[in-house]
């Protein structure tokens, strides 16, 4: 198979998974830092699920008979001021990597890739429950001041980004976590 625009699009996505992945490691372990253990258990959680989405990615470059390279990632952020900052952070990671994906399917679409089209399709809908989630959270965040306690309570009593593997979820290669 060919090295289409969406399958370089692809190789570099599966890179940005990872990276968000080991963004939202960076993240947990400050609010395991901070005595946060609702966050942070949020945070592993999110950094799970970045790199199953990262797995599935690999899983469908093989199925599709393509090469798979796992890239190297850049530096992350791993110092905050505040509560906010972490999550305001997640929550712009979010969004890029929502402009991440709908490139790709920009990209399968105008390729002609209808199996890439359709695979992008899952990773759409979960951007928007990514977002939204986030979203939420940081409001609570800014609301909760210097209260910390409210969002530990609002995380230990609401099911944010509980982690587990969606049914209809893409196949990760090795499988998901």
């Amino acid at each position: 198979m060919s090295e289409t625009s969406f399958n370089a699009l692809l190789s570099t996505q599966i890179g940005n998974e990872f990276a968000a992945s080991q963004q939202y490691i960076a993240i947990a372990v400050w609010f395991d830092t901070q005595a946060l253990p609702q966050l942070a258990g949020h945070f592993y959680r999110q950094s799970i699920e970045e790199r199953n989405h990262a797995m599935m990615l690999v899983q469908y470059r093989m199925d599709r008979d393509l090469d798979v390279v796992i890239p190297g990632i850049p530096a992350v952020q791993n110092t905050f001021g505040n509560a906010v900052e972490p999550i305001a952070l997640a929550l712009s990671q979010e969004r890029q990597v929502t402009t991440q994906i709908e490139a790709l399917f920009r990209a399968a679409r105008a390729d002609g890739d209808a199996l890439g089209e359709q695979a992008m399709l899952w990773f759409l809908k979960e951007q928007v429950e990514e977002i939204a989630s986030m979203s939420t959270l940081l409001t609570i965040a800014e609301r909760a001041g210097d209260n910390l306690f409210d969002i530990e309570n609002y995380i230990a009593r609401e099911t944010v980004g509980d982690g587990g593997v969606e049914a209809g979820a893409p196949g990760a290669a090795g499988g998901a976590l």
